[in-house]
């Protein structure tokens, strides 16, 4: 058996020259080559490409690569909570290519299976689509993406054998599968190395051919990106002539109310922000499963759990209730499901939505950019997409419009809207049909608080509270 071992990081990435194209491993911080990039920190290698889900944060992880501008582009799906990543882009320091996160993990997957290119409905009526060939298969637009290599990738795993066969554990497994072979040389640091035999072959999540050399890492941090807990404080303020940010339901209230839109056996896929919180409130009665793009299904419900944070889950270092049947698998299976509409309902929060459905909620021009991340995927397939939202900003506009004046993540895809004033659903035809109005808010303060076309049908009841005032 070929024996694949190195002494350490530093020997791992001697050679790596300037210029050199690299794939990372990770999903924020969960499953990131601690020690290979700490080494890479230490040679000074400029004029890096690095191809990552995002880039960690200031102080952690490719964020203190960028710090010392060893990096000179790159394409990432979300920049996260990395302010200095997210300056460098917007100060035009840093070349950098966003792109879909299941765009991301099929491009990756495509490289290291030998598939130059393939059609992906993600992006679809967006600036993703500029200059790309799109093409319409039994009645729906794709675009054409091509694959992502690289010189070297650098992943961690938890166990590995002296062959090169890599093990994973939880979340941690993301994007390392595809990383691994689409470099031309994958090196792979784990937490617990083992002779050749010593793993058994039906866990076994990376076979050795892809893998060229292996070291056993140390001092593992396993940080988070952030950790944030907040309780609910309730307003029911009465809007006054100008809509303000505030009144109505809080966060908390908007995932309650949403909650009640989950229907028993769905599968389900929460976005970040408010839809997060509607774990916290899945009805009793009912058995849904979650699904998450970090490669996880089947976590929770939430509802005896205090404190929840995805984060310290990922880094192991928060447990939480796992629903019988769950499962683990790589960020390329878990787009694979959302692509293939195996998904019942997205819940997303948005900067902005249009009288016709469109979406947006990534970047604000020159001011704020945070990536795409998984959204273009989701509201490209979902077969339902509700969005939690605030009605309107903190300078009092309105947020539900007739046209989105912020880049589009999708176009013609929100069915139903819940924000901190009321239920409206998004008809086919165009138009915001008024559903149900919060406690304390009157249909004219909807009326005030809306750009978009309004359509009001009859007398709107009031919201169900079903314990919305808690």
């Amino acid at each position: 058996m070929i024996n694949k071992t190195i002494k350490d990081a530093q020997t791992a990435v001697a050679d790596i020259p300037d210029n050199a194209t690299l794939m990372l491993g990770g999903f924020g911080l969960c499953g990131i080559p601690e020690n290979l990039i700490s080494a890479l920190l230490q040679s000074g290698i400029k004029n890096l490409t690095c191809i990552s889900n995002n880039a960690g944060v200031d102080d952690f992880g490719i964020g203190l690569m960028l710090k010392t501008r060893q990096v000179k582009k790159m394409i990432s799906s979300y920049v996260g909570e990395n302010q200095e990543f997210e300056r460098q882009l917007l100060s035009g320091e840093l070349e950098v290519e966003l792109i879909p996160q299941g765009t991301l993990a099929e491009r990756i997957r495509a490289g290291g299976a030998g598939i130059p290119a393939f059609f992906t409905p993600a992006g679809i009526g967006t600036e993703v689509a500029e200059g790309k060939e799109i093409r319409e298969f039994d009645g729906k637009k794709y675009l054409l993406e091509s694959w992502l290599r690289a010189d070297f990738s650098l992943i961690k795993a938890w166990k590995g054998d002296t062959a090169g066969n890599l093990v994973f554990k939880g979340t941690a497994r993301n994007f390392s599968p595809m990383m691994a072979a689409a470099g031309k040389i994958c090196i792979a640091e784990v937490e617990e190395l083992v002779p050749a035999g010593m793993l058994n072959p039906n866990e076994i999540h990376v076979p050795g051919i892809y893998v060229q050399r292996i070291f056993e890492g140390k001092n593992y941090e396993k940080r988070i990106e952030q950790k944030t807990i907040s309780k609910p404080v309730v307003k029911n303020n009465l809007i006054e002539d100008k809509p303000k940010l505030g009144v109505g339901l809080d966060k908390n209230q908007i995932a309650k109310r949403i909650s009640q839109e989950l229907k028993d056996g769905y599968y389900v896929n929460l976005g970040i922000g408010i839809p997060t919180l509607v774990a916290n409130y899945i009805p009793k009665n009912i058995n849904v499963v979650l699904q998450s793009e970090n490669g996880l299904l089947g976590i929770g419900p939430f509802p005896d759990e205090e404190n929840v944070d995805a984060d310290l889950i990922n880094a192991g270092k928060q447990t939480i209730t796992m629903q019988a049947g769950s499962s683990l698998f790589s960020s390329a299976e878990s787009f694979a499901m959302i692509r293939g509409e195996h998904v019942d309902l997205t819940i997303l929060g948005a900067m902005e939505v249009s009288e016709n459905g469109d979406i947006a909620n990534w970047k604000i021009p020159g001011k704020m950019v945070k990536g795409m991340g998984g959204a273009m995927d989701l509201v490209a397939s979902a077969k339902n997409i509700i969005v939690a939202m605030q009605h309107v900003s903190k300078d009092g506009k309105s947020k539900l419009l007739k046209t989105c004046t912020l880049p589009i993540t999708g176009i013609n895809c929100v069915k139903k809207i819940v924000t901190e004033l009321a239920v409206l659903e998004v008809l086919p035809e165009g138009g915001f049909k008024l559903l149900e109005t919060a406690p304390g808010i009157t249909v004219e303060d909807v009326k005030k608080a809306t750009e978009g076309k309004l359509i009001i049908e009859g007398e709107i009841p009031k919201m169900e509270l079903r314990g919305l005032e808690d």
